[in-house]
């Protein structure tokens, strides 16, 4: 799975749709310095906490057919690259023992079961998480995310398949 990420993110690149690069960056992230006093992630145009429900719906019809953007802003770059890697690492090792363990209580399992039972939690995950967020704010890669369910859980469950069946 860690591999794999590391393909799609890195050496494929399937991900450059989420994260396109502009000529325009240094001055856009100058403004944006000016405009936010603290990390945090906007969503524009929004309604400030304790608007009615009328005015949001007021502000909501009148932004229908205009742009809109999401913007991750954070006061400094800080990335640990080692860090980040290693945090990656133990989350992947993590649900690949969850997942073991789930696969351990099925009696009879069998490599056709392992492999379709990984796939269907890779499932799980995409649709619950990058699918339900693409639904509501349209991001760019769920194609690449949807790919990195089938193969990276895909390949999760082959090697268990073969690896908890194993004579």
């Amino acid at each position: 799975m860690f591999v794999w990420q590391f393909m799609s993110w890195g050496a494929l690149d399937f991900h450059r749709s989420s994260q396109e690069y502009t000529p325009n960056q240094d001055e856009i992230i100058s403004f944006l310095n000016t405009k936010f006093d603290k990390d945090g992630g906007y969503f524009l145009p929004n309604s400030p906490e304790g608007t009615s429900s009328e005015d949001m719906e007021a502000q909501m019809k009148d932004s229908m057919g205009k742009p809109w953007v999401q913007i991750y802003y954070h006061k400094e770059m800080n990335m640990s690259m080692g860090m980040n890697m290693f945090r990656g690492l133990a989350v992947d090792i993590f649900t690949f023992f969850l997942l073991a363990w789930i696969l351990s209580k099925i009696s009879g399992n069998t490599f056709g079961t392992t492999v379709m039972v990984s796939l269907a939690t890779g499932l799980m995950c995409f649709f619950n998480t990058q699918y339900v967020n693409h639904i509501w704010y349209e991001t760019f890669d769920v194609n690449a995310s949807f790919v990195d369910a089938i193969v990276s859980w895909g390949l999760v469950g082959a090697w268990l398949g073969w690896w908890l069946n194993r004579k």
